[in-house]
């Protein structure tokens, strides 16, 4: 990860700032990661975990809108009311929010195909709402949930040790979901818009292993068309 982070900053100074020379491009890539060793719920554990969230509280619907989309945690907390199209049941997402230094900090998300729209089913669509409607008042452009990432992994901690199911991170809420959608046989190239994914090879390398094998689908097609009349 940090090798990837600093031949990013040394690419930007080489394109942007007539860096002469990015030492980044003689070094080989460092380390390994299996794919295989994603860490997820199935919604039985996630409906399991959900009981034991407060239903009016602010953490029960960020946990609903992490599952549910899969978006990632700092884009959750850069929503403001303004994102939310509830004519639509649509979440616009388009920047991000982190806290370094005792600042808050919000900026573009993490690539251009970060930027995008997430359908969301109508029971989602009603939590949000009524979590909203309950904060009269709330402005338009200010963050839905102004708190930071580490409250949210706190409490889901707390909820994980009293559920009872396997430990995972607040961004494995986003694999959840993904694992879900593939469960339900949905094609990648719709699971990588919805994520925002910047290619889909990401999302293939990423999650391709998740699908069934998909060689016997295949031999029996061919048989059923060579046996057509």
């Amino acid at each position: 990860m940090i090798q990837n982070q600093l031949t990013c900053l040394f690419s930007h100074a080489s394109r942007i700032y007539d860096l002469s020379v990015n030492p980044c491009k003689k070094v080989k890539s460092m380390g390994s990661f299996d794919v295989r060793s994603l860490n997820f719920w199935t919604k039985e554990e996630y409906d399991k975990f959900i009981t034991t969230v407060e239903k009016d509280s602010k953490y029960y619907v960020i946990f609903e809108i992490l599952f549910w989309t899969g978006c990632r945690i700092g884009e959750l907390l850069a929503l403001t009311k303004q994102d939310i199209n509830f004519e639509k049941n649509q979440i616009n997402i388009n920047k991000t929010y982190y806290r370094t230094n005792g600042q808050d900090i919000i900026t573009e998300p993490k690539t251009k195909q970060s930027i995008r729209t997430v359908e969301i089913p109508e029971f989602l669509k009603q939590e949000i709402k009524c979590f909203i409607d309950r904060h009269y008042g709330m402005p338009d452009n200010e963050r839905i949930f102004p708190i930071v990432q580490e409250a949210v992994q706190h409490k889901m901690k707390r909820h994980i040790e009293k559920s009872g199911v396997k430990y995972i991170r607040v961004h494995d809420t986003r694999h959840s979901h993904v694992a879900y959608l593939i469960n339900k046989g949905v094609d990648p190239i719709f699971i990588k818009e919805r994520v925002g994914h910047k290619d889909i090879r990401i999302t293939l390398n990423t999650y391709g292993h998740l699908y069934p094998n998909q060689q016997r689908k295949i031999a029996d097609l061919i048989d059923s068309e060579k046996n057509k009349p």
